[in-house]
């Protein structure tokens, strides 16, 4: 099944500045380096008004729609979560491409699918990833079932054409 190992919050201090980097080496032109494993998100506070920016794993592509599905490691309270519930509209950068999206919450159930078919596609990457957010999976189906339930799926849907 899944439990909750630990709490995991946002970084801070010196760990929130290498979180961060992937902004920067997006900003400076260099987010082909990441390839369509992970986007840049520009979204707008929900308070500032001002443009924020989050680095996200893209958990699947869906080429034929050009939406982007990536999951909240850090909760449904993240910063980007709550700016974006204010406000659906955004840009992401895949690689050196740029497109308007508007972020749809996963219901609890289309959730559960991603997160089947991402381990399913990555099982590595799926074992590892729920420990670097606090949680243990014993692998099972039935495991990446509850997960889901803690977590929170976004698709960026284009907007484009």
């Amino acid at each position: 099944m899944v439990e909750q190992s630990r709490q995991v919050r946002p970084p801070r201090g010196l760990s929130r500045l290498l979180y961060r980097f992937p902004i920067l080496l997006y900003q400076v032109g260099l987010g082909r380096l990441f390839g369509r494993r992970f986007l840049m998100l520009t979204h707008l506070g929900r308070i500032s008004g001002r443009p924020r920016y989050a680095v996200l794993e893209i958990i699947r592509w869906d080429e034929t729609s050009e939406a982007y599905y990536v999951l909240s490691g850090f909760g449904r309270e993240s910063d980007w979560v709550l700016n974006l519930r204010a406000k659906p509209e955004a840009e992401v950068t895949v690689g050196g491409h740029q497109l308007a999206v508007t972020a749809e919450f996963l219901s609890e159930g289309d959730a559960e699918r991603e997160i089947l078919d991402y381990a399913r596609r990555n099982p590595f990457a799926a074992r590892q990833l729920p420990r670097l957010i606090g949680y243990q999976v014993d692998g099972s189906e039935q495991g990446y079932r509850a997960l889901a339930r803690h977590l929170l799926v976004v698709r960026f849907q284009s907007r484009e054409g």
